[in-house]
């Protein structure tokens, strides 16, 4: 019986997003030192220090975007369960859920609630395998303990 607090954090979408995001950021960086000469065919402008700068800038911020995805979590014991998604999250307490499903072509783990409603678990993601499996069998472990307390 798991009695401690457990966390679970998607592995595979962390190193891909954080691949990304240095790659992007890199790639903007290289792109800002080809910034000079003339703005258009015209010759109505020049790019300046500021315009490179500001492509740095926009790398950055696209990879922090990219980095948004590293944010799921989920977390977990004997009472109940935090639930921290790409957007948005949950704290509920196990009383209000009905089981832990982690349908064969679903993409990530899903909570379904007395309510008919159902909450997604991002962290717990089929492109995880075993670690994901594992995931939802520790919090069936706890769900079942809760319920039978």
């Amino acid at each position: 019986m798991v009695t401690e607090t457990v966390e679970f954090r998607p592995r595979r979408i962390r190193w891909v997003a954080g691949i990304s995001a240095i790659t992007v950021a890199a790639l903007f960086t290289v792109l800002s030192f080809g910034l000079h000469g003339s703005a258009g065919f015209d010759n109505s402008g020049q790019f300046q220090r500021g315009d490179q700068a500001a492509m740095i800038g926009l790398g950055v911020l696209i990879g922090l975007g990219i980095l948004a995805f590293t944010r799921p979590r989920v977390r977990a014991d004997a009472e109940h369960i935090t639930i921290r998604n790409v957007v948005g999250g949950y704290d509920l307490p196990w009383s209000v859920v009905r089981a832990v499903r982690f349908d064969r072509n679903s993409p990530w783990a899903t909570l379904e609630l007395l309510n008919d409603e159902s909450v997604s678990v991002h962290a717990l993601q089929a492109a995880d395998k075993d670690y994901a499996v594992d995931g939802v069998r520790t919090l069936r472990t706890l769900h079942k303990a809760a319920a039978d307390a």
